[in-house]
């Protein structure tokens, strides 16, 4: 039996802008619930709660910042018209 390709209709989705705004949106929302995950190991004040939070928002951080110059870059390669 053939095994299903389950990301097969997000592939097209992953090189458009959409789907780009889309990935932009969801790390968003992920240093959201990270950040907040810092704030509330801050006032624990568990020293070890705290850096495992703050080592876990990094690659958010770095995701969303990797996704935002994708964007950038395809609005100089295709300026819109005014």
């Amino acid at each position: 039996m053939a095994k299903k390709n389950r990301s097969a209709p997000a592939k097209g989705l992953r090189g458009s802008k959409a789907g780009l705004a889309l990935s932009l949106g969801s790390s968003a929302l992920a240093v959201v619930r990270a950040s907040k995950q810092v704030r509330r190991a801050r006032g624990s004040h568990d020293k070890l709660n705290t850096a495992d939070a703050v080592a876990g928002m990094l690659p958010l951080i770095t995701s969303a910042a990797l996704i935002l110059r994708q964007l950038r870059g395809r609005r100089r390669e295709n300026p819109e018209p005014a």
